[in-house]
């Protein structure tokens, strides 16, 4: 595994408890807003403003066009993004904090720290869900900033994801198709998720063999050998995040601090497993 990796795998639990943690989704409703996938696209697109579905679709791209048109714009008449932001912040802090009991305080004030330099220093130019991640105000509690900085690394590593997919000429749906493919997560799990109906996934699976890359629902050596390249240029458009870590920090540290909160957060059940992005225990 590569160094990039190992880091984005020590940071993601905390960031992800966003997305499985029953308090976030009860804290959004409390602020008025409910129902299915409402309180995910308001959340994580909160930064970015009101912006039209599309814009959404392209910059999330693995979900199905039409389940993001059933949640926007619609929710910015039920909640603020702002608010929706106030959620997340203050949700995170209390969520997080018996995973914090369980590190020294000074280590964990370094790491988020060293998290918020690497946000801060990174690059960019053509990641616009990393850009409004990373501007977002500093909260000043420190397990607010540090979800707040996790969420900035995070989507720039998602952004490059999506640079090097659509390099190798997939789509949200083909690339969707290729991770359950590779083994990495079950269908049903990242479809039902993604919003795709079968005849969607289907014909997608058509094309992806109609390229020689896929037999049988399972990636041919061309298959792998893309997805393997796919997760390399993902690595290596992330690895300057690291590299601010390494001149700043001191990297070990900082990821063990990490993965000893994210492995309480996953033992306690705030990230479910599986889950579509195929996130493993650290």
């Amino acid at each position: 595994m590569t160094p990039t990796r190992t880091f984005w795998r020590a940071y993601e639990p905390l960031h992800a408890v966003s997305y499985f943690q029953p308090a976030f989704r009860e804290d959004m409703a409390a602020r008025g807003l409910t129902g299915g996938w409402n309180d995910y696209f308001a959340a994580r697109s909160a930064p970015l403003g009101p912006v039209p579905p599309a814009v959404v679709t392209a910059l999330f791209f693995g979900f199905a066009p039409v389940r993001v048109e059933r949640a926007l714009p619609k929710v910015w008449g039920r909640i603020d993004p702002q608010v929706a932001l106030d959620s997340r912040l203050e949700t995170a802090s209390r969520v997080l904090a018996p995973a914090a009991a369980t590190v020294d305080r000074a280590d964990l004030a370094d790491a988020v720290a060293a998290l918020e330099r690497a946000a801060e220093d990174a690059s960019y130019d053509g990641r616009a869900l990393g850009a409004a991640w990373a501007s977002v105000p500093r909260p000043d509690d420190l397990l607010a900033r540090l979800w707040l900085a996790t969420a900035a690394l995070r989507e720039h590593r998602g952004d490059g994801h999506v640079l090097a997919c659509v390099h190798a000429g997939l789509t949200g749906l083909t690339a969707g198709i290729t991770h359950v493919a590779s083994g990495a997560v079950d269908r049903e799990v990242l479809q039902g998720s993604r919003g795709w109906t079968d005849e969607e996934w289907e014909a997608g699976l058509e094309d992806l063999a109609a390229r020689g890359l896929v037999e049988g629902g399972t990636l041919t050596e061309a298959g792998r050998a893309l997805r393997d390249e796919v997760e390399a240029h993902t690595d290596r458009l992330a690895e300057q995040t690291l590299d601010t870590l390494s001149r700043t920090a001191d990297v070990d540290r900082v990821v063990g601090t990490l993965r000893t909160m994210s492995r309480d957060v996953v033992d306690r059940g705030d990230v479910g497993m599986p889950n579509p992005m195929g996130l493993e225990r650290p």
